[in-house]
């Protein structure tokens, strides 16, 4: 953490989403929460008023547009106004979980790539930049006109899991699909060079797959399947039925963004996993035995700081 101290030009506020998350960056920082009102109206809609003046300052707005998406991403909109109205002088919407992130491609016709249409709606708004953590795909990054500085919980995950593994022979690090074999790779790599599994699906429909294929070894292996996500929790309890049945002898589950669409509780909790790994992204209403959450409070405080220093943020991940 940088040793000089914050003036009154760097302010933080939260939107509703995720206040705990946002109070811990803050903490992290040395800072309080800015001042702000944030009400809906009888027919549903939201009304902001700051109350006190970001005239001249660097404000940063953390809001994870998490479900309900949408009114989520209409609070950290009108935020977004409120401030630029307010004559800030940046603005950089801090965003936790980016929904709509997986709609980032046509795969049929006719649909919309909405990860574009809100990375122009955050910018019509008035966002200078944004700070988003663990995008579902990279090319999201190419659908904003203004800087974006990705940050990863990966590794908070490692740390924990550091701490809880004795030998990297003993576990494998798995994808539960094949598009996420980047991502695994990455993991795998970080974590003492483990080897990497692949579980071949064929997605029959929206939050439906079905696991097809094993491609690797887990054989009286710890099993650490690692995604951005975890919404409904059918791919990743496919995979993790599919693992035991190739004899994994434990199967952690490894995500940054616990959703938790229904039925994933169930469906985690059903005795597949060993222990299910997630960061605080996204406000758990649900707890279960099996789950463990991390806080990324101390590595979106410690990029704020970078961002606001003007100093590499791409330093922190190595």
């Amino acid at each position: 953490m940088p040793s000089s101290r914050p003036d009154n030009r760097l302010k933080i506020f939260s939107g509703t989403a995720n206040l705990p998350l946002a109070k811990e960056i803050a903490c992290y920082m040395g800072l309080e929460l800015g001042k702000i009102c944030i009400k809906r109206f009888a027919d549903g809609e939201i009304y902001v008023q700051l109350q006190e003046s970001v005239r001249g300052s660097e404000v940063f707005l953390v809001q994870p547009t998490c479900p309900p998406a949408n009114e989520n991403l209409m609070e950290l909109l009108v935020m977004i106004d409120a401030c630029r109205r307010a004559s800030a002088k940046t603005i950089t919407a801090v965003i936790p979980y980016f929904g709509y992130a997986r709609a980032d491609r046509k795969t049929q016709g006719r649909e919309s790539i909405a990860a574009k249409l809100v990375a122009n709606l955050l910018t019509e708004a008035g966002a200078n930049r944004v700070l988003a953590c663990d995008l579902h795909s990279g090319q999201a990054l190419g659908y904003f006109d203004i800087p974006v500085d990705h940050v990863y919980g990966q590794p908070v995950i490692l740390d924990y899991l550091a701490s809880k593994m004795i030998s990297a022979d003993d576990f494998v690090v798995v994808s539960p699909d094949v598009g996420g074999v980047a991502r695994a790779r990455a993991f795998a790599k970080k974590l003492s060079d483990a080897p990497l599994a692949i579980v071949d699906k064929r997605r029959q429909s929206h939050n439906v797959s079905e696991v097809m294929n094993l491609i690797g070894d887990v054989n009286g292996k710890i099993a650490v399947v690692v995604d951005d996500m975890i919404d409904t929790a059918g791919t990743i309890a496919n995979g993790a039925a599919l693992l035991r049945q190739e004899g994994a002898r434990a199967v952690y589950a490894c995500c940054t963004h616990g959703v938790f669409s229904p039925p994933a509780i169930e469906r985690l909790s059903g005795g597949l996993f060993e222990e299910v790994i997630i960061t605080n992204t996204i406000p758990v209403k649900e707890s279960f035995k099996e789950l463990t959450i991390l806080s990324v409070a101390n590595l979106l405080g410690e990029t704020i700081w970078r961002v606001y220093g003007d100093s590499s943020v791409s330093s922190i991940f190595g």
